[in-house]
């Protein structure tokens, strides 16, 4: 007699279990004081706009997003209310922990959010650098060093930390073009800016792979970044 492969009524349920669970798994805890009660909001961009997709409020300290899950591995940005908070990467079916307290805040639990984060500490030690030079000044002007001198000093470190942290982006930028963090950071870094090309984002347009030119921002960044030039020239 033959028998017809039939799957087990309990791989069947497993089977369906899987499939309705597919949803964000964050689990959040805040040190924050300040941020008890607070309601925070998961957005993701698109069509055009940076979107929410989730929001969980702080209570005792913990709150959770179990949102439905995107379609693909994708930036997404934790706001309170309309301020940015960080960026983060969202992977189907990947739990992570997020942790908001006074001195950081960090997104653990997959591959490319440690490579994010390693990146976000990085950038943060040279904006805290550039951050001291108006306190330097001040003490260096206490301390009786001319005012020349002082200016002439600190401008020539500005330009050293500004060309460090632009070659730290354009670096992480080349590195991840095949994933979703390249374009990340590029929104990151220009959505405060007019659209405008300039030597760095022409290099980058240059090196750049199909993924990071299929982007919806990175092309309607380059679209109106276009426009502009034009207009330039006008």
């Amino acid at each position: 007699m033959k028998f017809l492969f039939r799957p087990s009524l309990l791989l069947v349920m497993a089977l369906a279990l899987t499939g309705c669970q597919q949803h964000i798994d964050i689990q959040g805890t805040s040190s924050v004081p300040e941020l008890e009660g607070r309601t925070l909001y998961l957005r993701v961009y698109r069509d055009g706009d940076l979107q929410a997709i989730d929001s969980a409020s702080i209570i005792h300290g913990k709150f959770a997003f179990r949102g439905p899950a995107q379609d693909s591995t994708c930036m997404a940005f934790l706001f309170l209310d309309e301020q940015s908070v960080m960026p983060l990467v969202l992977e189907r079916e990947t739990p992570l922990t997020m942790k908001l307290d006074e001195n950081e805040n960090k997104v653990e639990g997959s591959a490319l959010n440690d490579t994010l984060f390693a990146f976000i500490r990085r950038k943060a030690v040279l904006d805290e650098q550039l951050a001291a030079l108006p306190h330097r000044e001040s003490r260096m002007i206490l301390d009786g060093y001319d005012h020349e001198e002082i200016i002439m000093q600190l401008r020539h470190e500005a330009a050293v930390l500004n060309a460090q942290e632009d070659e730290l982006v354009m670096r992480f930028i080349k590195d991840n073009m095949d994933n979703v963090l390249a374009p990340g950071i590029f929104m990151v870094v220009t959505s405060s800016l007019p659209p405008m090309l300039n030597p760095q984002i022409e290099e980058l347009i240059t090196l750049a792979s199909p993924q990071f030119l299929n982007d919806a921002y990175v092309q309607e960044f380059l679209r109106v970044a276009h426009e502009n030039m034009e207009k330039l020239r006008e």
